[in-house]
């Protein structure tokens, strides 16, 4: 196989490499929807709980105006078409929400999952247009059991959605540079334009677009009797698309642009705000970018991508360039960034499955074995990390999240209408009882909570509340009658990753021991203890030792109560 050529298939070839994509993408599918329901009817990832589903819930309360956007509204606008296709009315949601808010993000969460799997089989089919289908199904492969992109489609947050319409861009994009047809462009332009309005970042392909119709080999002037369209003119009709597709699933961009302006400017301090999050160590964002694909796409694959690129810069110069800087630019655009998360690296995700799998299936066409058995085993030795540890974080996902153990614990042996200190490890409605508000508290609550949220008139993030402890806090808890504390290594690890930065957090836990007992305590390791905070694995499920989802927590009761 030729890098610059893709190698047409024998009809029966293309009916088995069709059903390949098929397996391909019902494989996927199935890791994604494997604990789909985790937590719930919590929703304990901040971002989830947040943004995408409470917008599309309030859009039923007012106009379409999502009046935010720090992240664009695609995502948030097919939620509202699933939600109104479920319950019809804006009463009737509200109604089924109060009762169960579980259902809606569940709902959510398999659209998240189903375009996951979807961008799965764009991949393969934009692989087998730039290379041939052995090419497309590995890279779909990879895409479809590395472990981050998995993770992820298991959350109801845009990361994942935004690759079902860049893969089906690089279908146009992989069109563009092999036929060069006018309808390629269209394809290529539209989808980015959808892809940018799901996740900004996604434009990132926009630069395999531009060298594709610029390096597009011009030995090809004629496929199948047809003239293909000029450069410049295919770039025009895919930009006018593009910026159309972006209106399209992000109207209020143009008919509120103060407001889309505004939101495009918080997003970027945000990502650059002179500080970072507590418990975010390392300096370097791109040598932490290079970490995590170590472990989100893992080793082999992240490896074979980096001696792909060189390859093929070496065998093919032009499809090299439409496929290798777009990975090179992001990275050292997002580790130039003041906060960096592994997630954030997922735009580029497809493009390095392309170039791994085209270095496996051309490093294997050199081993002199009867075919397809080297091809098979390169995709086995590149798909079997990714694949035991998704499998892995499924089952797990599938459990009961200490969490709910936590809170199980808490009803049985907490009364009602008692006070509590719940550190920000669950969202406010972990103190209620879905569908039955307590008369207890006159909140609702089934427990009067201390308020972790303020401090000194001020509102505290969830990254600050390390910064918000004192010792005297103790005694105060005491005065006003609240004796269980209820500490999260999603928290307190953040002070022990960086003791400099809040010692006084550190002698409030150092004290907190030393005047209360430990009254329960449960491990996502079992008998073991949370060993350091990870913003990476203090969220997910990825080490192996991890038998189920959510943070140690341990509950103190101070002895004075």
């Amino acid at each position: 196989m030729r890098a610059a050529e893709g190698r047409p298939a024998g009809p029966g070839r293309s009916w088995a490499a069709v059903a390949g994509v098929g397996a391909l993408v019902a494989v996927a599918l199935g890791l994604r929807l494997w604990g789909i329901d985790h937590g719930l009817p919590y929703v304990y990832n901040a971002d989830e709980n947040a943004h995408f589903v409470p917008r599309a819930i309030g859009m039923f309360g007012h106009s379409l105006n999502p009046d935010y956007f720090i992240n664009p509204p695609a995502y948030t606008y097919l939620l509202h078409v699933a939600y109104w296709l479920r319950w019809g009315s804006r009463e009737a949601l509200g109604d089924a929400f109060a009762a169960d808010p579980g259902t809606a993000f569940t709902i959510a969460r398999v659209v998240a999952a189903v375009l996951g799997a979807a961008a799965v089989g764009f991949l393969a089919w934009a692989g087998r247009r730039l290379f041939d289908w052995r090419v497309g199904l590995l890279a779909g492969a990879l895409l479809a059991v590395a472990f981050l992109p998995v993770h992820y489609s298991h959350l109801a947050v845009n990361d994942i959605p935004a690759l079902a319409p860049l893969c089906l861009s690089l279908v146009g994009i992989a069109g563009v540079y092999r036929r060069g047809r006018m309808l390629d462009y269209a394809l290529a332009g539209a989808a980015l334009g959808v892809a940018c309005a799901t996740k900004y970042t996604a434009g990132i392909v926009l630069l395999c677009l531009v060298a594709a119709a610029a390096a597009r080999p011009r030995g090809s002037d004629a496929v199948e009797g047809r003239r293909p369209a000029r450069p410049l003119v295919g770039l025009a009709l895919a930009g006018a698309l593009a910026v159309a597709g972006f209106v399209v699933a992000n109207p209020y961009a143009v008919l509120d642009w103060e407001s889309f302006r505004a939101g495009l400017e918080k997003q970027s301090e945000a990502s650059s705000d002179g500080g970072g999050k507590l418990g975010l160590v390392g300096d370097s964002g791109f040598l932490y970018y290079l970490g995590t694909l170590t472990w989100g796409l893992g080793w082999l694959p992240a490896l074979a991508a980096a001696g792909g690129a060189v390859w093929l810069a070496i065998r093919d110069r032009r499809l090299a360039l439409v496929l290798v800087p777009a990975p090179v630019v992001f990275l050292l655009f997002m580790g130039l960034q003041d906060r960096f998360f592994a997630r954030w690296l997922l735009p580029v995700y497809p493009l390095l499955c392309l170039l791994a799998a085209w270095a496996a299936v051309e490093a294997a066409q050199r081993i002199r074995v009867a075919r397809p058995w080297p091809v098979v085993a390169a995709a086995v030795l590149l798909c079997a990390q990714g694949l035991v540890f998704s499998i892995h974080n499924d089952v797990v996902l599938a459990r009961d999240d200490t969490r709910a153990l936590a809170r199980a614990w808490m009803v049985e042996n907490v009364p009602e209408g008692d006070r509590v200190v719940i550190e920000p490890i669950a969202p406010d409605q972990w103190a209620m009882d879905p569908g039955r508000p307590s008369a207890a508290t006159g909140t609702g609550n089934r427990w009067i909570k201390w308020p972790t949220s303020r401090f000194r008139g001020r509102v505290v993030k969830l990254e600050d509340f390390e910064r918000t402890l004192r010792t005297s806090l103790l005694g105060r808890y005491e005065r006003a009658g609240y004796c269980h504390v209820v500490t999260g290594s999603t928290q307190y690890g953040r002070a022990l990753t960086e003791p400099e930065a809040v010692p006084q957090a550190i002698r409030y836990y150092d004290e907190l021991r030393r005047r209360a007992d430990v009254v329960y305590r449960v491990s996502p390791r079992g008998s073991e203890p949370v060993r350091s905070f990870s913003f990476d694995f203090s969220f997910n499920s990825y080490p192996l030792d991890y038998e189920r989802p959510g943070p140690e927590i341990v509950i103190y009761r101070l002895r004075s109560c």
